[in-house]
């Protein structure tokens, strides 16, 4: 049992022992189909902060790696019911990577290779010679390497699961720097050598895959995000059937939890916020619970490029208004914007706007989020654009609410 490489269930057990885990086992079932079916079994899922990434995949480390006996940890939840449970359950080599935490510990090296990419093989490197004993490897040997010896000359395959996949991306390091990490991803998921070796690779961050040089690169992955999340839909957030449960265990006002943290939309499902609704049942307090940990600043600079329609449109949404959006253009990464197009569709990823598929629209989803976005306009850096943005939207919304009441 390894840190990298299978990975025991201490993660996912603690969470479960807290009482506040909500059943999303079924998501196993949905990746246990797609194992090892060459069109489906690279995915990508993406969702904003607080939204439980890194719950679902300690989940999926839980259940298949060899590194743990979990059978005792899903026996009541759904999942156990499922024709495959036992199947899969414990049965595969795992490497679980979160990425976020692997950059966190190369920065704090007083002495650390020149690229966090070459720490990481580093670091994994060791767990693959400490369970493998009997497979040869060089200190030259990457992920990809080790993952190919153990597959030629034992038959081992492997399951990846990368939490936060897209924290170098974020963070905007050297291009240098994206293109090792480029070359990475690239030698697993895209060699043919390797095809047959990992059955499923799960993604996560909050940006999908990027459609620039990686996009071209790593077209295998399928992107499932908040503009379009398919079958993982009910896996995104806390569905309104899980919330009204939680209003009813909890003795909460399931109306008011509504009108705080509804508003996502993905498919047939209406999504809530998973940290915000947790954090209002347990503390019976409805408010913003998104500035301890994000910040509004992201809203208020991408708000500062006042591509042409931004301003009137954040006056619409602001006043409870839709505004149409072509959401298809947006290349998925930090630096790509070039219309106001863009900028929303970068914050529908993040959370700050919602997304309507069927109408091509994007809308402010709930009064946490509407909060959030009267904060990221009062501290606007460009006075004259934020003053004109609240004396118009609270016209706006005078109006909307005059026009409602006759």
């Amino acid at each position: 049992m390894g840190t990298y490489l299978n990975p025991g269930n201490q993660n996912f057990r603690e969470f479960v022992d807290t009482g506040r885990y909500v059943d999303k086992t079924m998501l196993i079932d949905l990746t246990n189909s797609r194992l090892s079916d060459p069109t489906f079994k690279f995915v990508c899922v993406s969702r904003p902060r607080r939204f439980g990434k890194s719950i679902a995949s300690d989940m999926l480390a839980a259940y298949y790696s060899k590194g743990a006996d979990s059978r005792d940890l899903f026996a009541p939840y759904k999942i156990a019911g499922t024709a495959d449970f036992g199947k899969n359950l414990n049965k595969f080599n795992v490497v679980y990577i979160d990425l976020n935490a692997v950059c966190a510990n190369w920065v704090s090296k007083e002495v650390k290779p020149e690229s966090v990419i070459y720490y990481l093989n580093d670091i994994v490197r060791e767990d693959f010679r400490a369970y493998f004993t009997d497979i040869s490897l060089s200190a030259a040997d990457s992920l990809a390497d080790c993952i190919l010896r153990a597959y030629s000359q034992k038959g081992e395959t492997f399951i990846i699961i990368i939490d936060e996949y897209d924290v170098l991306l974020r963070e905007q390091v050297s291009e240098k720097e994206l293109e090792i990490y480029r070359a990475f991803l690239n030698s697993l998921f895209k060699s043919k050598d390797l095809k047959a070796a990992i059955p499923l690779a799960y993604l996560t961050g909050i940006l999908p895959i990027m459609k620039d040089k990686v996009q071209s690169k790593l077209n295998t992955f399928r992107p499932y995000s908040m503009l379009y999340a398919g079958e993982f839909s009910e896996f995104v957030g806390f569905t309104s059937e899980e919330v009204e449960s939680l209003c009813k265990k909890y003795g909460c006002d399931y109306d008011l939890c509504k009108s705080w943290y509804d508003g996502y939309r993905l498919g047939e499902f209406e999504v809530y916020n998973p940290e915000a609704v947790m954090e209002a049942m347990m503390t019976k307090d409805f408010r913003s619970y998104w500035s301890g940990t994000s910040t509004y600043a992201v809203v208020a600079e991408k708000i500062s490029m006042n591509f042409g329609g931004i301003k009137e449109d954040v006056i619409s949404m602001l006043a409870g208004k839709r505004v149409s959006l072509n959401a298809e253009m947006y290349d998925n990464t930090m630096s790509g914007f070039h219309s106001r197009d863009d900028v929303f569709a970068f914050l529908i990823h993040l959370g700050y706007l919602a997304y309507d598929a069927e109408e091509r629209e994007c809308y402010i989803p709930n009064r946490e989020i509407h909060q959030e976005w009267q904060k990221a306009i009062r501290n606007n850096s460009d006075y004259e654009v934020t003053n004109s943005i609240i004396q118009d939207s609270k016209k706006l919304l005078e109006a909307t609410e005059s026009a409602t009441l006759n």
